[in-house]
């Protein structure tokens, strides 16, 4: 066979084997710059541990609340880097895979009961907040969507109960703070926040104690299995419609 002719074999090969794949819904992922075939619709995580790899860190709860798997990620052919949780994130064709150990940020040491909330409580334990260049990296960095440069601009302004009422859903992945210029710890500035909001500024609440006596008195259990039979739709309907005792005393944030 002449070279025309096994470049045309080749090229239908090729064609053949893109095609299988196609049937199959498999994409192709490097992982460590190894290539993988794997099944389209799995996380980043399964993706990995379907390849063959074994998971001894960067992996916990698998449900996008502890922030463990922290991965950074490119697109062939692509100029920027994906930032998400490996638990979350479905793999893409030509995606790029590199798992990176999770190391702490350096965290400002403090007595929660001897510190007090003021103007300056956040930028005296974090004074590196001041640096804030407003680049706005941190929030396209942050796989749970947070406004994250808001809530440092509220700290720097001395705001912790806004700092703390933005910050809420932070799972302390530490993404922001691993792509910071400034070399903000935002997520320790946010811990913090939240912990003198809930200690010193949030009013106590009324019925707390009452709840905790009737849960251990399994006063709620049939409730809980009707909760566990209703559809996805029932329960978000009613998890959006509850009572929130603390934002009938108003809202302690503000711009």
């Amino acid at each position: 066979m002449n070279e025309e002719g096994k470049t045309l074999v080749k090229k239908l090969d090729v064609k053949k084997a893109t095609n299988v794949e196609k049937k199959t819904g498999t994409v192709e992922v490097f992982v460590m710059g190894k290539s993988y075939q794997v099944p389209a619709g799995l996380t980043i995580m399964k993706a990995i541990e379907y390849a063959g790899y074994k998971f001894i860190r960067s992996c916990g709860c698998r449900a996008g609340f502890c922030g463990a798997c922290s991965t950074v990620y490119r697109i062939e052919d692509e100029q920027k880097l994906g930032f998400d949780l490996a638990c979350q994130k479905l793999v893409e064709d030509k995606m790029c895979l590199v798992q990176l150990p999770f190391v702490p940020a350096s965290k400002a040491e403090y007595d929660i009961e001897k510190i007090k909330p003021s103007e300056s409580t956040l930028i005296t334990m974090y004074p590196e907040i001041a640096r804030c260049v407003s680049c706005n990296t941190c929030t396209k960095s942050c796989p749970q969507d947070i406004d994250v440069m808001k809530y440092i601009q509220n700290a720097v302004r001395g705001d912790i109960a806004k700092c703390a009422e933005i910050s809420f859903d932070c799972i302390q992945c530490g993404l922001c703070a691993m792509r910071c210029p400034a070399d903000i710890k935002h997520y320790h500035v946010s811990q913090l926040a939240r912990r003198l909001r809930g200690k010193y500024i949030d009013k106590r609440s009324k019925n707390l104690s009452k709840r905790l006596k009737e849960i251990e008195n399994r006063k709620y259990d049939k409730d809980v299995e009707k909760l566990m039979k209703m559809g996805k739709d029932d329960i978000m309907e009613k998890y959006s419609s509850r009572e929130i005792e603390a934002e009938k005393e108003g809202d302690l944030g503000g711009d």
